[in-house]
């Protein structure tokens, strides 16, 4: 039977998000960010949590989130459903754009830094490579042989996150959503949220 790609679902979302975009800031410029962009307090604009997700500054930002995405997200989406895959994107998504801002604002009242403002799928997409990264069969093996508690596990994805995300960064990206989303992904991978009743059945049992 046919069934619909969810990573498939999402480039198209961010297809028509930015055509959308790009006729608003044509003929009504004033509502692109109004609409889109997360920018605190997040609770004057609250739409904006899920929108920012799926929407792009400009054309290579939506190329390279699109490339990104395709790269992990057709391969992950055979280990999982539709609707969990689309509910793990835009929840991991919003929870790292909203951490950013948050951060950013919170750390500005203390006279560091500036509020920012986000949009753009990155999060999301960091959290389905960090899910990959910890849901695979080698990582559930080298991780149940080292006798490190749930603490010591999650300070440890705590540190590859961080590691990963300065690796990747550049000027004017939003590192803490790149890391809240990696972070988020690892653990999600390491609880198997994404894994269906029919995938768990499948799953190799140890000793």
């Amino acid at each position: 039977m046919f069934r619909r790609s969810p990573t498939a679902d999402t480039l198209a979302a961010f297809a028509v998000v930015f055509i959308v975009q790009s006729a608003l800031r044509t003929v009504a410029p004033a509502t692109v960010p109004f609409l889109f962009l997360l920018a605190p307090p997040v609770d004057v604009r609250p739409w904006t949590v899920v929108t920012s997700v799926y929407a792009h500054a400009g054309l290579a930002h939506l190329a390279a989130n699109g490339l990104a995405l395709a790269l992990v997200g057709f391969p992950l989406e055979r280990t999982t459903s539709r609707l969990r895959y689309h509910l793990f994107f835009v929840t991991t998504g919003a929870l790292a754009g909203v951490t950013q801002v948050v951060l950013d604002a919170t750390l500005s009242s203390f006279g560091v830094g500036v509020p920012s403002a986000v949009l753009g799928a990155s999060g999301a997409v960091f959290a389905l490579f960090g899910y990959v990264l910890s849901a695979n069969r080698l990582s559930d093996r080298l991780l149940g042989w080292v006798p490190v508690s749930g603490l010591g596990q999650l300070l440890a994805f705590a540190v590859v996150a961080a590691v990963l995300t300065l690796a990747t960064g550049a000027p004017g990206v939003a590192l803490i959503a790149h890391f809240t989303g990696f972070l988020l992904g690892l653990v999600a991978g390491r609880a198997h949220l994404l894994r269906t009743e029919t995938q768990a059945s499948k799953a190799p049992t140890g000793n």
